[in-house]
């Protein structure tokens, strides 16, 4: 409804949207890394399609508008991103690790911990969304990094770059996550001109200092 309410106020008064969708329009991928070109592999009626339905059709949407009422429109599928600033509670992955091991807690791992993520850190998204904007592609563009790591990988990097000591615990896995999620950034390269410059272990200690300072003046404020 958000992005209906805003096509429309874009043909009123003649502006270029951006759509911030979601690498969640492959699902679970059958292809691997994913390309823009692939349609995706996406259960309607999972605990997560609400999610990822919802972002397909905002695609839809966007399109629609485009060719319907030639509203000049760009779309970007974003792929994990991490940085300063994240909520400390959002549930992603990188945030729940990185809080975990600061308040001295295991870190909850889902699965056999071999599912991959690729993590993008947030000026490097940035970068490729102002290039976006500023090109006269409509995309979609895939916006990540392809560096990809599986979870328990991922793990040992928070592990090396807060606190040596720290666990990990294993959790069973939830239902329909994807398996592999890694982003072909090729056209993006080619078009934009943009690829990402920050890699995961130069970008978490950024978003560390920040959370161990949140975390440490909420831990204060507390009494404890």
């Amino acid at each position: 409804m958000g992005t209906l309410n805003m096509l429309g106020l874009a043909k009123r008064i003649g502006a270029r949207f951006l759509l911030t969708s979601t690498s969640e329009v492959y699902g679970d991928p059958l292809e691997h890394p994913q390309k823009e070109t692939y349609w995706g592999h996406v259960n309607p009626i999972g605990v997560r399609s609400c999610y990822d339905e919802g972002k397909r059709t905002a695609e839809t949407l966007t399109m629609d508008y485009h060719r319907g009422a030639g509203v000049e429109v760009r779309i970007a599928r974003i792929f994990n991103t991490y940085g300063p600033r994240m909520c400390l509670d959002d549930g992603r992955v990188v945030s729940n690790f990185v809080a975990q091991v600061i308040r001295k807690e295991p870190m909850t791992v889902y699965g056999d911990g071999k599912q991959t993520r690729s993590f993008q850190y947030v000026s490097d998204l940035v970068d490729g969304l102002v290039a976006l904007m500023e090109s006269e592609h409509i995309g979609p563009f895939n916006l990540g990094n392809p560096g990809e790591f599986t979870m328990l990988e991922l793990a040992e990097v928070v592990k090396e770059t807060i606190d040596l000591s720290a666990t990990v615990e294993f959790r069973p896995n939830t239902a329909d996550d994807p398996h592999k999620r890694k982003p072909d950034i090729s056209k993006a390269k080619e078009l934009l001109n943009w690829e990402p410059k920050v890699s995961l272990r130069d970008g978490l200690p950024l978003m560390v200092a920040d959370f161990r300072n949140r975390i440490l003046n909420e831990d204060e404020g507390k009494g404890l």
